[in-house]
């Protein structure tokens, strides 16, 4: 009989299955945002985190006040291995990550990290949920030394007063970040219900990010 638990095993890994039919012709671009290279410096961060699919952790961060672009990409790898078709085998140094610039005025790198370890599960060695292998694991990517502190305090105060087991979430140096393809861009907003993925995996994430920091949504988002 066909169970809850037999489709949960089939859209787990749905972003890995969906990803592969385009691997041949998709190209990397530059994802469209704000013109942040005229914004002034005490009013942008930026943040790079890695928490499974890339499409799970751009949707929870996309509508937060404060934010001017979330893009899918990859990181912790080198440049001729930034491929989708090389990362999702798990060959390479990569995580899926994002990448988040932001005005710490409005909403502080420690308050991001806060919202990061309730949407993903940081106590999982190279997997979430069954999306598996090290291109899923969790990890921050620090621009200075002042987001390793503050990652590091998070990690041991923050982290650990949420989940039980203990933390395995990575806290490295940033060295580049390389764009997704495409089709990852935007995914969650351009798929929706679509793809099962989405309706069970995604959206759960979604919906608790909305419901305990309601408070950091920007206007119309609730």
């Amino acid at each position: 009989m066909f169970s809850i638990l037999s489709l949960l095993a089939l859209v787990g890994s749905a972003c890995t299955n969906v990803q592969n039919q385009h691997n041949m012709s998709a190209d990397k671009v530059k994802v469209t945002d704000i013109q942040t290279d005229t914004i002034p410096t005490d009013q942008m961060e930026v943040a790079t985190l890695g928490g499974g699919c890339f499409w799970c952790v751009e949707a929870v961060f996309q509508d937060l006040e404060g934010v001017y672009s979330v893009a899918s990409g990859y990181s912790g790898g080198s440049k001729e291995t930034a491929d989708y078709k090389l990362v999702s085998g798990g060959r390479t140094q990569h995580a899926e990550v994002v990448q988040i610039k932001f005005n710490p005025n409005v909403i502080s790198y420690g308050e991001i990290l806060e919202i990061f370890w309730h949407t993903h599960d940081p106590t999982t060695l190279n997997r979430q949920g069954n999306d598996v292998g090290p291109q899923y694991r969790s990890v921050i990517f620090y621009h200075s030394d002042q987001q390793k502190a503050i990652a590091e305090q998070s990690k041991k105060e923050v982290a650990t007063g949420i989940w039980d087991k203990p933390i395995v979430t990575q806290v490295a140096p940033y060295k580049a970040f390389y764009v997704a393809e495409e089709y990852h861009q935007n995914y969650y907003k351009n798929t929706g219900d679509r793809n099962p993925y989405c309706t069970y995996v995604i959206s759960p994430k979604v919906q608790k990010m909305k419901k305990m920091f309601g408070d950091k949504l920007k206007q119309g988002e609730n």
